[in-house]
């Protein structure tokens, strides 16, 4: 079976080193970047099944980088996770509508994070879906259309 790939971009080293070692071992293959000018460039290379975008990035902060995507024809339908330890409160509506799938806030729960991705990936085939991570450690992840 080809794994799947997942690009994270975080400009925190440990960030990027914690989820990589989550998500390698879940048997997912991990690309990453520190900025957002290498996140477009490692997206290009590697076209990724799904992406977990900072939104605090150097060169080019996360709201470009989905800009950046929407606007890149194959780029355009690669899911996108915000995990971010901004405020979910006074970021989701700007997140969703930038073209993020949905927003998780750091420190997010492993299984929480898992879930999502495993969501994600399997409604690639399917129309759009919003993501809804509701607040709190004992919540669903549902879609909605």
């Amino acid at each position: 079976m080809v794994k799947k790939k997942i690009l994270i971009v975080d400009d925190d080293p440990d960030v990027r080193l914690s989820l990589q070692l989550r998500l390698t071992a879940n048997q997912y293959e991990v690309i990453s970047a520190s900025d957002g000018v290498a996140s477009i460039a490692e997206a290009r290379k590697h076209v990724p099944d799904l992406m977990i975008l900072d939104l605090g990035l150097p060169a080019g902060d996360g709201f470009s980088v989905l800009e950046r995507l929407r606007v890149s024809g194959k780029l355009s339908s690669i899911p996108v996770i915000v995990l971010s330890g901004r405020d979910r409160v006074g970021n989701w509506d700007r997140v969703l509508k930038a073209g993020a799938r949905t927003f998780l806030q750091k420190p997010v729960a492993n299984e929480r994070l898992l879930a999502v991705i495993r969501l994600l990936l399997t409604e690639q085939d399917r129309p759009r879906a919003v993501v809804y991570d509701l607040a709190g450690p004992d919540s669903s992840v549902s879609p909605q259309d």
